[in-house]
């Protein structure tokens, strides 16, 4: 048994795509090859020497040979016809076939393939009827002759009916190798066939395939006679979202050894191939089917007379009334058709899900590898108070990146939990803070358990893909945690990480399929032997000294308690504050479930909008059948992006783009990954390394645009040149920087206008200093060192106020009291910030009453309780944003007056002092209640 860190190297394919797109590779090189054939044709009309053309034409035929038996359409029969056209220079021909295959293949991708080419697609029933069918990519890997008139591809191909609304070509390769490049590369592909027999080698090698897998002597098959069996596990580890079937002759009755149950069905001796046919065909049509949306579509088509609370349903209130024609022409009418306060005809009820509501969430289950799945509709922020109420308790310890929404700190109000505020890395080149390293978590529990406080510690509380995009490794954090405090509970914040799921190298960064490796690992007995030969090397280590050694959890203790929540608005095609929460808690249905509803009804709206609902349903969808190929497409997006600034020298010379080792430091970058500049150059054993085994990776989508050298702060660069002037939207920035996401709303289109807005913006400045006189370069060079040098120090968290911390504490508060001490108006009182600084300098303490949040990225810089430092003024001072939540420029902050702090400490000395008179005086048996 290995650590996840120290596991043996197999294949590099899950790091693939997203070094090199071969999807977009393919077409781009698909255009070249139409441009050079079109310029071929017109040297040959001129009568012209084609040598050069033909020539040009031939190298990209042989590029395109290493992808094209991935694919059906244009497909490698095609690309032969090419060549002979070539060869017997039919210029025109090749030109017009080409020409259609690009516009075939852009439109319908493998779908294509069900056109009869030879006819003009104007006259073709196919087109019409295409337009309306699902059509997906069955890879079939077989190594029989599939010409045959009796393989299995000729059966299965003789069962369609042309008139289903489900249509499946078949692409059949010959080997393990070709299957799984297969899978890897082409995202078209819905399902997959193996034969238990296939054979493991590729018949003829392309070298794309070695570039994927390595040579043939660094793909590590445990035993050849059980070869398919890592064929399954490839592919589920590539594509978890498609169906695997296997094929085999073995006996059923035959003994062997337990295999791992990779496939979703086995088909033993098959002679009549109707099953698997229906059986590929209904698994397509169970990972289409959105159980909410279609029953809100058939609802909304059907005659309903309505009596109930909601006047904009059918639609009536609005296009009968003469004020608001222009709402009903925007909106459309759908939208109103599909609204209802109704749970019945199929509908089923957010607050109590039998039907289709819970059907739906079940898929999203098993899209996100989670046990249970709830929808939310009122975003994130209510997902995140649902799981803190559900799983704490007033006095419980809950430890906590300071950094994180203040949806989180608003919940440990709700529920009175006490937080223990843990600080990020600060990276003060730049202003923002990156993550909170694996040693504080450990450091702070183990100070807890010297404190005689582990035993209150309920939850550990991380933002995993942080606004930055900086993301953990929760497999590593869960283990080393769970071995100081065996029973805690984890709820990772993947607001932004919605995403995540659709790709491999992504995917083992996410809560839920840490949490199943975690779960898998605990109950294994190598597992077992590994923890006891652990703890012998642990003996005579001080507990106090754990901080500073690699951990493993107690099996026989430890618990996988993983809650997950996800805004899948912000990176998948939901609609606004559509979000969810994932479950992976061993102790859910026994100790949490009650607690759960309760607090998901206390957070849910009695009145959820329908709409939001059904676009979590094909949220799930669109990742199910088209994730693969749409995220794999924005990290070659933002790849390319970060290195065509990198490479053109006039943006280079007023932008740069903070790369891995700027935002994440080299003592958590074990794989010594620097840059996404060195994945651009053929990197995939160093990508590959990084995401399996560094502490932290930075996520290429999120793009921090360093903008320093302007002269500009990150809010005017923001709103005066990207929004203003070229309509170019963003989030967040930050003094010297702004942050540009990458998801699969952005478009080849919008990337090219952004670099050429960089590139104009860069002209500007460079002709602006080339022309300004002396007075203004100094005025520039003044503007860039505030913004890159005299920056203000990222405040740590201070601390909680005496007058807020339960029992004595020193590590951790009562916010929930501070929060409602705070209520009174004569307790509390506004100081500007240059009157704070001043009391601060006399010896003074002020304690805030409320949160202050600069949004964003709408974490808080103060907690109600906590003690203002002259650190934070200074910061809060040098802020470039404009809305800052708990903060009235006007009247400054609102502090406790001396007086209420002085009272809160007499009453909280009061209540210490009755409490302890009430212990003394308890019969001695009392205290063992």
């Amino acid at each position: 048994m290995h650590r996840d860190d120290e596991r043996p190297k197999r294949l590099s394919v899950s790091a693939l795509a997203a070094v090199a797109n071969p999807s977009y590779s393919r077409i781009d090189t698909w255009n070249l090859l139409d441009d050079a054939c079109h310029r071929l044709a017109d040297v040959s009309r001129a009568g012209l020497d084609t040598t050069h053309e033909a020539a040009r034409v031939r190298r990209l035929l042989d590029r395109l040979g290493a992808y094209e038996r991935y694919w059906l359409y244009p497909g490698a029969a095609r690309l032969a016809a090419f060549r002979g056209y070539v060869a017997d220079l039919a210029t025109v021909q090749i030109t017009e076939e080409v020409a259609l295959a690009v516009r075939l293949l852009s439109e319908y991708g493998d779908g294509a393939v069900v056109f009869d080419t030879s006819a003009p697609l104007a006259d073709q029933e196919l087109v019409a009827r295409t337009k309306q069918q699902q059509f997906f990519t069955v890879l079939l890997g077989d190594d029989s002759p599939p010409e045959a008139p009796e393989s299995l591809a000729a059966r299965l191909r003789a069962l369609r009916d042309p008139s289903d609304g489900v249509q499946f070509e078949l692409l059949v390769v010959a080997s393990i190798e070709d299957a799984i490049t297969a899978v890897a590369l082409n995202g078209e592909i819905q399902a997959a066939i193996i034969r238990h027999d296939l054979p493991l080698r590729s018949r003829d090698r392309v070298p794309l395939t070695t570039t994927l897998l390595g040579a043939n002597e660094d793909v590590v098959v445990t035993d050849r006679t059980q070869s398919w069996v890592e064929c399954g596990e490839w592919i589920k580890e590539l594509r978890p979202h498609i169906d695997l079937y296997l094929l085999t002759d073995e006996s059923i009755a035959a003994e062997t050894e337990d295999q791992p149950n990779v496939y979703d069905r086995t088909f033993y001796r098959l002679n009549d191939v109707t099953d698997l046919y229906s059986t590929v065909l209904a698994g397509f049509r169970s990972r289409f089917a959105t159980p909410f949306f279609d029953a809100l579509r058939a609802y909304a088509a059907a005659p309903v007379g309505q009596f109930h609370a909601l006047p904009v349903a059918r639609g009536a209130s609005i296009f009968n009334s003469r004020s608001l024609q222009d709402m009903g022409e925007f909106y459309g009418r759908n939208i109103f058709m599909a609204e209802t306060s109704s749970t019945s005809g199929g509908l089923d009820s957010l607050l109590d899900p039998h039907g289709t509501i819970r059907s739906a969430m079940d898929k999203a289950a098993k899209t996100w590898c989670a046990d249970h799945t709830y929808f939310v509709t009122n975003g994130t922020s209510t997902a995140n108070k649902i799981v803190v109420q559900a799983l704490t308790r007033p006095g419980d310890i809950v430890l906590i990146d300071r950094n994180c929404h203040q949806s989180h700190h608003y919940g440990l109000v709700l529920a009175g939990a006490y937080p223990m505020y843990l600080d990020a890395y600060p990276l003060a080149r730049f202003a923002i803070y990156g993550a909170v390293s694996l040693h504080t978590i450990k450091k702070a529990l183990l100070d807890l358990e010297a404190a005689g406080q582990l035993d209150r510690v309920r939850m550990l509380l991380l933002t995993n893909c942080t606004f930055d995009g900086v993301v953990y490794n929760p497999r590593r954090v869960m283990e080393e945690v769970l071995a100081i405090k065996p029973d805690i509970c984890f709820l990772w914040d993947e607001a932004w990480y919605a995403f995540a799921t659709a790709v491999p190298w992504a995917r083992q960064r996410t809560a839920m399929v840490a949490a199943e490796q975690l779960e898998s690992t605990l109950s294994s007995p190598e597992y077992a032997e590994e923890y006891r030969a652990w703890r012998a090397s642990m003996q005579g280590v001080e507990r106090a000294e754990w901080s500073n050694h690699r951990l493993l959890p107690d099996p026989g203790r430890a618990k996988v308690r993983v809650y997950a929540t996800h805004s899948t608005h912000k990176s998948l095609s939901a609609l606004r504050q559509a979000s969810m929460i994932h479950v992976r808690d061993q102790d859910f249905q026994a100790l949490v479930r009650e607690a759960f509803a309760e607090a998901f009804l206390t957070h849910t709206s009695t009145s959820p909008n329908q709409q939001l609902l059904a676009s979590l349903d094909l949220a799930r969808r669109q990742v199910d059948i088209e994730g693969f190929q749409l995220v794999r497409n924005v990290y070659e997006m933002a790849l390319i992006f970060r290195h065509r600034v990198r490479k053109d020298w006039l943006i280079g010379k007023w932008f740069h783009i903070l790369d891995e080792a700027d935002l994440v430091p080299g003592e958590f970058r074990r794989s010594e990954v620097s840059s996404y500049q060195q994945v651009r150059l053929g990197g995939l054993a160093d990508w590959n390394e990084a995401w399996r085994s560094d502490q932290f990776v930075l996520d290429p989508t999120r793009v921090t645009l360093f903008i320093g050298e302007t002269g500009m702060n990150g809010f005017e660069f923001r709103e005066q040149v990207l929004m203003d002037r070229f309509g170019i939207q963003i989030n967040k920035t930050s003094i010297n920087s702004v942050l540009l996401i990458f998801t699969i709303g952005v478009t080849w289109s919008s990337v090219h206008y952004l670099l050429d807005v960089l590139r104009r913006v860069a002209t500007d400045l460079d002709r602006s200093l080339n022309t300004a006189g002396e007075a203004d370069r100094a005025l520039h060079r003044r503007r860039v060192g505030e913004i890159t040098k005299d920056l203000p120090a990222l405040p740590d968290f201070s601390e909680f106020d005496s007058v807020f911390r339960p029992d004595g504490a020193s590590l951790f508060g009562d916010i929930r009291s501070a929060f409602y001490a705070g209520y009174a108006e004569s307790d509390r009182e506004h100081v500007l910030l240059g009157d704070a600084g001043r009391r601060i300098a006399k010896g003074k303490t002020l304690v805030s009453t409320t949160f202050v949040v600069p949004y964003p990225p709408g974490f808080p810089v103060l907690v109600p309780g906590q003690v203002i430092s002259r650190e934070i003024l200074y910061f809060l001072a040098e802020l470039d944003v404009r809305e800052i939540h708990g903060y009235n420029p006007d009247l400054g902050l609102s502090v406790f007056t001396e007086a209420a702090l002085a009272r809160l400490a007499a009453t909280r000395h009061a209540v210490a002092a009755t409490a302890g008179e009430a212990l003394e005086a308890a019969p001695a048996s009392a205290s063992l209640g």
